[in-house]
Protein backbone atom coordinates (compact mmCIF):
# COMPACT_ATOMS: atom_id res chain seq x y z
CA UNK A 1 0.00 0.00 0.00
CA UNK A 2 2.91 2.25 0.57
CA UNK A 3 4.01 1.86 -2.53
CA UNK A 4 0.87 2.45 -4.32
CA UNK A 5 0.22 5.89 -2.98
CA UNK A 6 3.43 7.61 -4.50
CA UNK A 7 2.60 5.72 -7.96
CA UNK A 8 -0.78 7.15 -8.30
CA UNK A 9 0.73 10.82 -6.62
CA UNK A 10 3.08 10.17 -9.88
CA UNK A 11 0.38 8.80 -12.29
CA UNK A 12 -1.83 11.47 -11.66
CA UNK A 13 0.90 14.36 -12.14
CA UNK A 14 1.96 12.90 -15.66
CA UNK A 15 -1.58 13.20 -16.63
CA UNK A 16 -2.45 16.72 -15.00
CA UNK A 17 1.18 18.12 -16.35
CA UNK A 18 0.10 18.16 -20.70
CA UNK A 19 -3.18 19.17 -19.37
CA UNK A 20 -1.94 22.61 -17.91
CA UNK A 21 0.43 22.79 -20.91
CA UNK A 22 -2.65 22.78 -22.85
CA UNK A 23 -4.65 25.95 -20.96
CA UNK A 24 -3.89 29.17 -23.15
CA UNK A 25 -1.44 31.50 -21.80
CA UNK A 26 -3.75 34.58 -20.68
CA UNK A 27 -2.80 37.50 -23.20
CA UNK A 28 -1.37 40.63 -22.16
CA UNK A 29 -3.14 43.74 -22.93
CA UNK A 30 -2.53 47.26 -22.33
CA UNK A 31 1.34 48.85 -21.29
CA UNK A 32 2.26 45.32 -20.24
CA UNK A 33 1.42 43.60 -23.79
CA UNK A 34 3.12 46.93 -25.29
CA UNK A 35 6.03 46.44 -22.97
CA UNK A 36 6.22 42.38 -24.11
CA UNK A 37 6.28 43.61 -27.74
CA UNK A 38 8.99 45.89 -27.15
CA UNK A 39 11.28 43.06 -25.26
CA UNK A 40 10.49 40.18 -27.87
CA UNK A 41 11.98 43.26 -30.91
CA UNK A 42 15.00 43.90 -28.14
CA UNK A 43 15.34 39.93 -28.31
CA UNK A 44 14.87 40.21 -31.96
CA UNK A 45 17.50 43.14 -32.55
CA UNK A 46 20.10 41.57 -30.25
CA UNK A 47 19.96 38.37 -31.96
CA UNK A 48 20.45 39.97 -35.63
CA UNK A 49 23.37 42.35 -34.02
CA UNK A 50 21.03 45.46 -35.06
CA UNK A 51 22.95 47.69 -32.10
CA UNK A 52 20.90 51.28 -33.80
CA UNK A 53 17.44 49.57 -33.83
CA UNK A 54 18.72 47.90 -30.14
CA UNK A 55 19.33 51.59 -28.94
CA UNK A 56 16.10 53.17 -30.36
CA UNK A 57 14.05 49.83 -28.62
CA UNK A 58 15.45 50.10 -25.16
CA UNK A 59 15.13 53.72 -25.03
CA UNK A 60 11.08 53.08 -25.87
CA UNK A 61 10.94 50.56 -23.25
CA UNK A 62 12.15 52.70 -21.08
CA UNK A 63 9.78 55.43 -21.98
CA UNK A 64 6.55 52.82 -21.43
CA UNK A 65 8.04 51.58 -18.13
CA UNK A 66 7.99 54.83 -17.01
CA UNK A 67 5.24 56.86 -18.57
CA UNK A 68 2.84 54.09 -19.51
CA UNK A 69 -0.31 53.59 -17.73
CA UNK A 70 -3.30 51.70 -19.16
CA UNK A 71 -5.67 54.21 -18.62
CA UNK A 72 -3.30 57.06 -20.37
CA UNK A 73 -3.14 53.78 -23.17
CA UNK A 74 -6.35 53.51 -23.86
CA UNK A 75 -7.81 57.34 -23.95
CA UNK A 76 -4.74 57.51 -27.06
CA UNK A 77 -6.56 54.57 -29.03
CA UNK A 78 -10.02 56.15 -28.36
CA UNK A 79 -8.34 59.17 -29.87
CA UNK A 80 -6.97 57.40 -32.62
CA UNK A 81 -10.30 55.38 -33.58
CA UNK A 82 -11.98 58.87 -33.33
CA UNK A 83 -9.46 60.27 -35.83
CA UNK A 84 -9.50 57.50 -37.72
CA UNK A 85 -13.76 57.60 -38.00
CA UNK A 86 -13.37 61.42 -38.90
CA UNK A 87 -10.81 60.03 -42.05
CA UNK A 88 -13.42 58.56 -43.43
CA UNK A 89 -16.22 60.34 -42.94
CA UNK A 90 -14.35 62.85 -45.06
CA UNK A 91 -13.41 60.72 -47.78
CA UNK A 92 -16.85 59.29 -48.13
CA UNK A 93 -17.40 63.17 -48.62
CA UNK A 94 -14.95 63.25 -50.86
CA UNK A 95 -16.32 60.88 -52.89
CA UNK A 96 -19.59 61.75 -52.92
CA UNK A 97 -18.69 64.81 -54.22
CA UNK A 98 -16.73 63.02 -57.13
CA UNK A 99 -19.51 61.00 -57.89
CA UNK A 100 -21.70 63.64 -58.56
CA UNK A 101 -19.30 65.25 -60.93
CA UNK A 102 -18.65 61.78 -62.44
CA UNK A 103 -15.22 61.79 -63.27
CA UNK A 104 -14.46 57.80 -63.42
CA UNK A 105 -10.55 58.33 -62.81
CA UNK A 106 -10.90 60.63 -59.54
CA UNK A 107 -13.60 58.28 -58.55
CA UNK A 108 -11.20 55.48 -58.03
CA UNK A 109 -8.67 57.14 -56.63
CA UNK A 110 -11.10 58.42 -53.64
CA UNK A 111 -12.72 54.71 -53.86
CA UNK A 112 -9.12 53.47 -52.72
CA UNK A 113 -8.38 56.05 -50.27
CA UNK A 114 -11.34 55.58 -48.96
CA UNK A 115 -10.54 51.80 -48.50
CA UNK A 116 -7.36 52.62 -47.18
CA UNK A 117 -9.35 54.74 -44.00
CA UNK A 118 -11.68 52.36 -43.31
CA UNK A 119 -8.84 49.09 -43.13
CA UNK A 120 -6.61 51.97 -41.10
CA UNK A 121 -10.44 52.47 -38.67
CA UNK A 122 -10.47 48.59 -38.57
CA UNK A 123 -7.23 48.22 -37.05
CA UNK A 124 -7.41 51.55 -34.86
CA UNK A 125 -10.81 49.54 -33.57
CA UNK A 126 -8.84 46.47 -32.84
CA UNK A 127 -6.15 47.89 -30.89
CA UNK A 128 -9.23 48.88 -28.20
CA UNK A 129 -8.87 46.02 -26.64
CA UNK A 130 -5.23 44.98 -26.84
Amino acid sequence: MKFLAPLALITLCSLSTPLLAAEPAQELTGCAAKRQSIATQIEHAKAHGNSDQLAGLEKALSEVTAHCTDASLKKERENKVLEAKHEVSRRQGDLDKAMKKGDPEKINKLKDKLAKSRKELQEAVEELDK
